[in-house]
């Protein structure tokens, strides 16, 4: 059916070719359609469950490991090459296990927020789910929506939609049902069909579905083209990490070759230790532990009904430092209600109210639902006016204009109706008496928002409402209370440092009053216009934003422009929006969220999508996203912690002449008992203290900064030193394989401990009932490491080079491993006192 060329045909024509009717489809016949045709996706080229298995192997990391097992077959040592490649093995499919489930997992996230679409079935309407149109659905399209397939236009009026997804041209496209054209007409003259992924702008319109998924224009052109997504900040840092440890690693085997070389040492024994720096070297489970906790944080804030829809926004999100929002839906209810009325000629006042809506009073805008109910309960027959003066042309709200206009037959003649912001209408209006502009300010004052209503007669459709002189018949005061938990988030906003900012489309005055009510507004910060917006330069609108707390009379290019000026000093910025005008804010906002009531255009661009459209979710939401990043930082330290200690053991071993403390092997052992049961826990670690009561730090800074590198390297330092001075000892005190089993042993008890401890930022004995209501998994995953462990002294203890243990020598391991826990219980309760020192000053 794509090969219909359908600018060309009536709508008659087409309807009768694609076998449906005005009414639509019956719904047997839509999935007999649909099994034909399949879903109306798009589908981004995807990779085969073998690329993903084996991108888990680009990796500087998995290299390290691949040259170790190089040099271990080099040398003879045959097992050594089999256990380092099993290992490799063995942790790329883990990665790809945990990958397919993140990709598997975030999928069902999309499914939650996909859009769905009017579309007649038999002649009734119903809403379904954008993916299973099918070519014949008759659909209906309004302001806001995402076209979600080809589609022939049956009728439209005051259409235009952006086709810059498809065209590049910027301005809207004005559309015609009643056109045909010609069969070599380029696409952006196609003013007939819209086109899938474009936006209606204005207006509303009904077409037939005549191509669906890849058989769509967008489709075509999504087949010969793929997007690469940008690093996130921490992709960016991991790389830099591993690059850097690649470099580290490299200088300190020189070192320790020459250091070699000077002892007179064997070629054996030298690339024996080379295997063991390597291997220890590697936290292999780095990547899979990140990719886990994101996928855990994005579904733990599904059950709030906060959406991810892009994986790495979770990331960023604790590191939000501006949270601009919109007032009506999100800090107020959205659900407006008529609380005063001022009448100049009270008729025609409530003709307007009931001439130019587009309400029937139970859906619709909620300043045209509350009108419709206001009339309704003066028993003012809305339904009786509308078919007595019918309508013959729309002029639909203009943002920027901020009114609406309507011209309809009444009484023999014309009518221009309009309702609006009463500055707009003032400039319309030949005099704008004191009387309603006193009561105007009375109203907003009172937190009231405020919209004047005119009219005026002509003869012939004007070509704009400028063109006319109207007469102001009133004023209607609308109430839109703010939505409970609000001001309660705003606060809790302003002590983790994040600055909220309420941009509004009502007047100065009733903004300040609702900002005052919530919290946003008050006592040293500022309010302003959004025409001061555009006056300022932007380095004097970065240095005004540190006040302004609100802006009223704001434009979409208003919330743009301060996203971008916001972001380019380097600020984390979130953004609320549920209108096609809030597009290109959503989508350059670090995160971009959209309202589960809001146009389908937003969600689509938004990398959160909420449910609840409240300021208190949201704040909620940036919790949780410092809990996902606060775990991304304890899996970081207690894996990079565990690899150095084995580095730092092996080459104090080295320099100091001693035998090697550890036989690759074991090494590889202590990664799979330590790292590979308990770094997997980490993820479901919850709050730990109300982090909410510290400031937004930016994301790179959360996974690596002073403290992050202070306990890193001091923790593998005593491990380090610890066990050397256990394992010379022990080699004074016992033969080699002994000394070899007991600090084997003790390295993965130490990791162990290290790993109970890296649970809580907090002491340990500080509440101690939180280590275990916090995190049980982590306990979980010792007492299967603990398992492993025993069976390896005690059943096959030949394989790794070990021997079982003793009493005494389970005093030696508990000694080096108790030693560790007071270490790092000392280590916290310094950084708690040097915390509390700062916050005292």
């Amino acid at each position: 059916m794509d090969n219909y060329k359908a600018h060309t045909l009536t709508p008659e024509d087409l309807i009768e070719r694609l076998g449906t009717s005005i009414n639509g489809l019956s719904e047997e016949e839509a999935q007999r359609r649909l099994r034909i045709y399949g879903r109306n996706e798009v589908e981004q080229k995807r990779e085969s469950s073998l690329e993903i298995f084996f991108r888990q192997f680009k990796s500087p990391l998995v290299y390290i490991l691949i040259a170790a097992s190089l040099v271990s077959i080099a040398i003879g040592e045959t097992f050594d090459f089999i256990l380092i490649v099993g290992i490799i093995l063995v942790n790329s499919l883990l990665g790809f296990i945990q990958e397919h489930r993140a990709i598997s997992s975030l999928e069902s996230l999309k499914r939650m927020t996909e859009s769905k679409v009017r579309v007649k079935r038999e002649g009734v309407v119903k809403l379904v789910p954008s993916s299973f149109l099918v070519p014949g659905d008759v659909v209906s399209l309004s302001e806001g929506d995402v076209v979600p397939a080809d589609i022939r236009l049956l009728k439209a009026e005051g259409l235009l939609v952006d086709e810059s997804v498809l065209t590049g041209e910027s301005i809207p496209v004005e559309k015609d049902s009643d056109v045909l054209l010609s069969e070599d007409a380029p696409i952006y003259e196609r003013k007939n069909l819209l086109f899938k992924g474009t936006i209606v702008v204005k207006g509303h319109c009904e077409g037939v579905v005549y191509a669906t998924g890849a058989r769509t224009e967008l489709g075509k052109i999504s087949l010969r083209a793929e997007e690469k997504s940008p690093d996130t900040p921490l992709t960016r840092a991991l790389k830099a990490f591993s690059r850097r440890w690649m470099l580290l690693l490299l200088f300190l085997l020189l070192l320790l070759l020459a250091v070699g070389v000077l002892q007179g040492r064997g070629i054996y024994e030298v690339a024996l230790l080379v295997i063991a720096e390597l291997v220890s070297a590697v936290p292999e489970g780095l990547p899979i532990v990140i990719t886990l906790v994101l996928v855990v944080g994005a579904v733990r804030l599904s059950r709030r009904k906060t959406y991810i829809r892009y994986l790495p926004a979770a990331e960023t999100l604790g590191s939000t430092t501006y949270i601009t929002t919109d007032k009506t839906g999100t800090i107020t209810e959205g659900k407006l209600k008529v609380m005063k009325v001022y009448e100049v000629d009270a008729e025609m006042l409530r003709l307007v109210a009931a001439l130019c809506n587009n309400s029937d009073g139970s859906s619709g805008d909620p300043v045209e639902v509350a009108l419709v109910k206001w009339l309704k309960g003066m028993d003012f027959d809305v339904l009786r006016v509308r078919e007595a003066c019918p309508r013959l042309r729309e002029f639909p709200f203009d943002t920027r204009k901020r009114y609406m206009t309507t011209v309809h037959r009444c009484d023999g003649g014309k009518l221009l109706l309009i309702k609006g912001a009463l500055e707009s209408l003032g400039s319309l209006s030949e005099d704008v008496p004191k009387d309603i502009l006193e009561e105007h300010d009375r109203m907003a004052e009172e937190g009231l928002r405020v919209l004047a209503f005119g009219y005026a007669q002509v003869e012939e459709i004007p070509s704009s409402p400028e063109e006319v002189k109207i007469r102001i018949v009133g004023l209607v005061g609308f109430l839109d209370p703010p939505k409970e938990g609000v001001r309660e988030a705003v606060e809790i906003a302003k002590k983790a440092g994040i600055r909220v900012i309420m941009l509004t489309g009502d007047n100065l005055k009733t903004a300040k009053a609702v900002g005052r009510e919530v919290g946003i507004y008050g006592e040293g910060s500022w309010a302003v216009e959004g025409r001061q917006i555009e006056s300022y330069t932007d380095e004097e609108l970065y240095n005004a934003l540190k006040r302004i707390t609100v802006v009223a009379r704001a434009l979409p290019e208003d919330k743009y422009r301060i996203v971008r000026v916001l972001q380019s000093r380097g600020e984390v910025v979130a953004v609320t929006g549920d209108g096609i005008n809030d597009v290109p804010a959503l989508k350059v906002a670090d995160i971009g969220i959209a309202m589960g009531s809001g146009a389908q255009a937003a969600r689509d661009v938004a990398k959160m999508v909420i449910a609840d459209n409240n300021l208190s979710v949201i704040v909620d939401a940036v919790r949780w996203g410092r809990v996902i990043a606060r775990n991304i930082r304890r899996a970081i330290y207690y894996l990079l912690s565990s690899s150095f200690d084995e580095v730092i053991l092996l080459s104090l071993a080295f320099l100091m002449k001693l035998p090697f403390p550890l036989y690759p092997t074991q090494i590889l052992w202590i990664n799979l008992v330590t790292d590979g049961v308990q770094d997997k826990a980490f993820p479901f670690n919850g709050e730990e203290r109300d982090l909410m009561r510290e400031k937004p730090r930016k994301p790179e800074k959360v996974f690596f900064d002073r403290r992050q590198l202070i306990d890193t390297l001091s923790t593998a330092l005593f491990v380090g030193f610890a066990n050397i001075l256990l394992f010379r000892y022990l080699l004074e005190m016992c033969d080699y394989e002994h000394a070899l089993s007991v600090t084997f042993t003790s390295m993965v008890v130490n990791q162990w401990f290290n790993g109970v401890q890296t649970i809580r930022d907090l002491p340990f004995f500080y509440r101690p009932w939180r280590n275990f209501t916090l995190n049980p998994y982590v306990y979980a995953g010792l007492l299967i490491g603990l398992l492993l462990q025993l069976s390896a002294l005690y059943l096959f203890p030949e394989f790794l080079h070990a021997v079982p243990l003793n009493f005494r020598d389970w005093l030696y391991v508990l000694l080096t491993s108790f030693g560790l826990f007071l270490f790092i219980e000392m280590r916290k309760f310094l950084w708690l006192l040097f915390e509390k020192k700062l916050t005292s000053r």
